[in-house]
């Protein structure tokens, strides 16, 4: 399926070390925008900096692939001490090839992580990895977002990654 969503949670920083082990993943290929930080900000959203800290100190590997420019994605990566593909052509798999290169991971230890249907979650189905869905820190303004994001309903998770539901599956 091509919109298929391993599991969602509402923020990144509910993603943990220990729920990343479970689905044998040591790698997240990270989306920029409205995940790490609302749109076109370059200070990251509460609590990224440290869950950042703890996913380094778990040795997970980490890289942001955006579709945006370098101007705006590197400053952003480098303030995080995170690695980067700008221009990654999500949803096309050309920016989840070459971070997956770059982390010396398989695809099997892959996920990626983003908010938007169409982009993130087709691109990693495409890509063939698992798909760590999250809510969006906010909605955008423009009327393309605003269609885009009605566009998208059919396809978001029913509902969101529980820590005491996963244990009892």
């Amino acid at each position: 399926m091509l919109f298929s969503i391993t599991a969602a949670f509402y923020r990144v920083t509910d993603i943990t070390p220990e729920i990343l082990d479970r689905m044998g993943v040591r790698g997240l290929i990270l989306d920029l925008d409205n995940t790490l930080t609302t749109h076109d900000n370059p200070v990251p959203a509460d609590g990224v900096l440290d869950w950042i800290d703890l996913m380094n100190r778990s040795g997970v590997k980490l890289m942001i692939v955006s579709n945006n420019h370098a101007p705006r994605v590197k400053p952003f990566a480098d303030m995080l001490g995170l690695p980067f593909v700008s221009e990654g052509r999500k949803p096309l798999t050309k920016g989840f090839r070459e971070a997956m290169h770059r982390m010396g991971l398989t695809k099997k230890e892959l996920a990626a992580v983003g908010d938007q249907i169409y982009t993130d979650v087709l691109g990693a189905n495409l890509f063939r990895i698992k798909m760590l869905y999250v809510s969006p820190i906010e909605f955008e303004k423009t009327t393309f977002f605003k269609v885009k994001r009605k566009m998208e309903i059919p396809f978001l998770p029913k509902k969101l990654y529980n820590e005491k539901s996963a244990e009892n599956d």
